[in-house]
This record gives C-alpha cells, sequence and structure tokens, in this order.
C-alpha cells in the first residue's frame, strides 16, 4: 500500500480537517482517506459536446420550426469547355 504527504497545507483547511475527522468519528488521516477514496470513485458525468450542451439549456423552451428557404442560384455555374 502506498504513502502519500502532502505539504504546505494552509491552516484553515488542517484545522477543517481535524474538525471534520473529529465529528466523524476517525483520525485526520482517515478522515484524509475517506475524502479522497470518495472523491476519487464518484460517478463521473460525461461532459456533454457544444451542441448536446446548447440542446439541453435550450430544450424546456420547447422546439421551433424553420421554413426551409428555396434557393436558387445567382449565376449559371461556369462550364470547363
Amino acid at each position: 500500500m502506498g504513502s502519500i504527504t502532502i505539504r504546505n497545507l494552509e491552516d484553515p483547511l488542517k484545522a477543517q480537517l481535524r474538525i471534520r475527522a473529529a465529528h466523524h468519528g476517525r483520525s485526520m488521516e482517515d478522515e484524509a482517506r475517506h475524502i479522497l477514496r470518495a472523491a476519487l470513485t464518484e460517478e463521473r458525468q460525461p461532459v456533454p459536446d457544444l451542441g448536446e450542451a446548447i440542446h439541453q439549456r435550450f430544450a424546456r423552451l420547447g422546439g421551433v420550426e424553420v421554413a426551409e428557404t428555396k434557393r436558387e442560384t445567382l449565376r449559371p455555374p461556369p462550364g470547363f469547355d
């Protein structure tokens, strides 16, 4: 089993860890292990691509039907004869 050392931990953060560990009845080391395990084993939601993110944001507003515009060429295509 590996070990890890965390240097330069801010005093307020260390105090929060000590309080949280005492609240859960664990040592600071055991509480840190518990926090790491919970953070690294939680189920990650896949990040949607841009199109899916836009769709999700506006889905609650409902869909919009846009009429298709009929296209006409502005000039005849060039000939390569």
